[in-house]
């Protein structure tokens, strides 16, 4: 059995975005209950040296929708980093999905052996292979931001755990 590219990506994408729509719904909920501005969590981070949860976000999305179009070989969509509240986050999730979903699974054809290349600052170049692309870039990356949304809002007290990480499972 061969697994497919659009399977790698968007069908891991896809679930794991879900997943993260519902944790900031409980983060929203966490904050009515306990009676403090969900902004508090919007801004929260793990370390000074490291983004805040609305970052965290912006970014997994990012890869997800960005990794998706070099894939399939067409330019991203663009969104702009200007949210500011866990229903902007959420909105931009949404978002995210939609464009997600709206890729077919044809699109993937080649996408093994498209040649990928990501600028980097100093006018540098990551060179990739899609299927290396997909494999030690852009699955790394969007599970790194992920999780660290994640772990944002667990050490903020919101009521999660490993099955909402897991949630399609």
């Amino acid at each position: 059995m061969r697994i497919s590219v659009h399977t790698m990506s968007v069908e891991s994408f896809v679930p794991m975005l879900n997943g993260l729509a519902r944790i900031l719904d409980k983060a929203a909920q966490h904050a009515s209950a306990k009676k403090f501005d969900p902004a508090v969590l919007v801004q929260a981070r793990l370390a000074p040296d490291m983004f805040p949860l609305a970052k965290q976000v912006q970014i997994a999305c990012d890869f997800a929708k960005n990794s998706t179009a070099r894939l399939i070989g067409t330019d991203p969509p663009r969104f702009e980093d200007k949210e500011q509240t866990l229903d902007e986050l959420k909105a931009r999730v949404a978002r995210t999905l939609d464009y997600l979903q709206s890729v077919r699974a044809d699109a993937f054809e080649g996408a093994e052996d498209r040649d990928i290349k990501i600028p980097l600052p100093n006018n540098q170049t990551l060179e990739f292979k899609g299927l290396a692309f997909l494999r030690a870039w852009a699955l790394p990356n969007f599970y790194f931001h992920l999780v660290t949304a994640y772990d944002i809002l667990r050490h903020n007290g919101v009521d999660i755990g490993k099955r909402d990480y897991l949630n399609s499972v």
